[in-house]
């Protein structure tokens, strides 16, 4: 029976437990994942962890008024020395199906998307409800409704146009990954006890009740990508919260695993503690590119923290050679390698095109060189955003792991257990880019990108196509904390002039009627919200902390 008015596509009364409640209607995908067991079961999971998660976010906040006071510097923790230093723990023994990571594709949790990743030749997938996805409500039950389809092998689409889409009837699809929101974020349309779930467990526990058994039953299990942890102590309560989960279901402890990614500076200085806390189920580590940029901005906003600290270049001149990027992805291999993670490397976000084969070219050899890097540099994996790309990634790493799943033995005598992992950690903080400059140019992308990306946002598209690149809320996030870190430096630009607020504005307004001029109607229907939101983020002096927060309260 249905726990729904059909005619409403709203919760009954009589389906509701106690202490639930809805700010907004339900949709169609609700039928099949909000049925009154999991209402329940995510209402005792809320509860169970929201002082917390609460408590987490206000360490949070307190240790960056330290870093913006000058008081705390960052550096590895002395109190978990004895962690690090302990040659005696290893993370879980891998799984079958995530031994062999080479080539990882994301995407947001929608239809389509999941059946071409799905059936794209990657070894992973990684269905995306965080950065990738606008968190509509419709977007988020629909979300999980697809998740669902896809563990029981009947996700299918068909499009507007009348082309079907289904899952590979060979068995040969993709082994599934779900990325949650972060701490961080709330999902304001399903109140506990009259307040907001965290948005982190709404996601992993609702995932977690409808297909952790499922998962189990056909020879695989729930697996995850963490994202924007700032430290153990986060990584403990994710690490408790599958225990909670796993007990509640019935299910065995240590069928749930995870891999955090590193994008947040104060992370890069606990990895080995992060996956000390979750070595149960713990599987490796990500390198996330764009993130772990902006939380380098972000964490050294203050003058009193960004003191003698160099301004960053155009993004596209802070690639991952450079030195500090170089000590970023050198300790996650020999972390993750010699504690038996896995260690992932980054995004090429790249859209194929047969429109200008020159320019396709092109961007595939520096696809190439970028996959050629990271296995080579001892990187089991590596992420992807488009299909057309698994044959690149995969040359990469098979050319360096041939019939081999991975390369977890390599260059662990680099970081002998009983040891610090070798490399001077101060070297994380040196953000020096050689011959680095911020340009007229530099800046009209990150305003076009920031605007663009904004309104895709808005109107409920997660995961845009700009410039040939597959962007999604990270993109943004650099791009509007450069302008900021620009405009409150007032750098000078590399034809002479200070970025201040009038400059700002006049490129500003200049990339909005361009945009504005070659849109339809529907596609910058919400460009001037839009608009008005990089401004806040931009010329505000307090420093926005996710742009998604007020972003958030724009949407439905």
């Amino acid at each position: 029976m249905s726990t729904f008015d059909l005619a409403s596509l709203t919760p009954s009364r009589t389906s509701v437990p106690d202490g639930v409640s809805f700010s907004g209607q339900a949709t169609p995908g609700a039928m099949d994942v909000l049925t009154p067991d999991a209402l329940g079961f995510l209402r005792d999971l809320e509860r169970a962890f929201r002082d917390r998660r609460t408590a987490l976010l206000d360490g949070r906040r307190e240790r960056q008024a330290r870093i913006d006071s000058g008081a705390d510097r960052l550096g590895l923790l002395a109190s978990t020395t004895s962690i690090r230093l302990d040659p005696s723990w290893r993370v879980a023994e891998t799984p079958p199906d995530l031994l062999d990571r080479r080539v990882e594709i994301t995407g947001p949790a929608e239809p389509k998307m999941m059946i071409n990743a799905l059936n794209s030749g990657s070894k992973v997938f990684m269905a995306d409800f965080e950065d990738a996805l606008s968190p509509t409500w419709s977007n988020v039950l629909d979300g999980q409704a697809a998740v669902r389809a896809a563990v029981r092998g009947t996700l299918a689409y068909d499009s507007p146009e009348g082309k079907a889409y289904r899952l590979r009837g060979d068995g040969q699809i993709a082994t599934l990954l779900v990325r949650p929101r972060g701490w961080h974020l709330p999902e304001s349309h399903l109140l506990i006890d009259d307040q907001p779930m965290s948005a982190s467990l709404f996601d992993a526990g609702l995932y977690l009740f409808h297909n952790a058994a499922e998962r189990l039953a056909r020879g695989t299990g729930p697996y995850f990508y963490l994202p924007k942890l700032q430290g153990h102590l986060e990584a403990r309560l994710w690490n408790d919260v599958f225990v909670w989960c796993q007990s509640a279901l019935g299910i065995p402890v240590g069928s749930v695993r995870a891999t955090v990614l590193i994008e947040t500076l104060p992370a890069a200085f606990e990895m080995e503690e992060i996956l000390y806390e979750l070595r149960d189920h713990a599987s490796g580590l990500n390198a996330g590119r764009w993130d772990y940029l902006f939380s380098c901005i972000k964490t050294f906003r203050s003058p009193a923290a960004s003191a003698g600290r160099p301004v960053f270049p155009d993004r596209s001149q802070v690639t991952m050679t450079v030195p500090f990027m170089r000590a970023y992805t050198e300790r996650l291999v020999l972390t993750c390698h010699r504690r038996g993670a896995h260690a992932i490397g980054g995004m090429a976000a790249f859209i194929p095109s047969r429109r200008d084969p020159e320019v396709n070219d092109r961007a595939l050899a520096k696809v190439r060189d970028d996959k050629d890097r990271e296995s080579g540099d001892g990187f089991d994996g590596t992420w992807i955003a488009h299909p057309d790309l698994v044959p690149v990634a995969t040359d990469a790493f098979d050319a360096v792991l041939g019939r081999r799943p991975n390369q977890r033995e390599a260059r662990v005598e680099e970081a002998p257990l009983g040891a610090e992992v070798p490399g001077d950690p101060e070297a994380l903080l040196d953000f020096t880019v050689p011959d680095g400059r911020v340009t007229v140019d530099g800046v009209r992308l990150n305003v076009s990108v920031g605007l663009r990306y904004l309104n895709s946002w808005l109107m409920g598209t997660g995961a845009a196509a700009i410039n040939d690149l597959m962007e999604d809320a990270a993109t943004a996030e650099i791009s509007r904390s450069q302008l900021w870190q620009w405009r409150t430096r007032a750098v000078t630009l590399d034809d002479g002039s200070s970025f201040d607020v009038e400059r700002y504005r006049k490129i500003h307004d200049e990339e909005l009627w361009q945009i504005a001029d070659g849109c339809t109607d529907q596609d910058r229907s919400r460009l001037r919200d839009a608009a008005e939101l990089l401004d806040r983020l931009v010329l505000e002096d307090d420093f926005t902390e996710f742009l998604t927060l007020p972003a958030y309260r724009l949407l439905d």
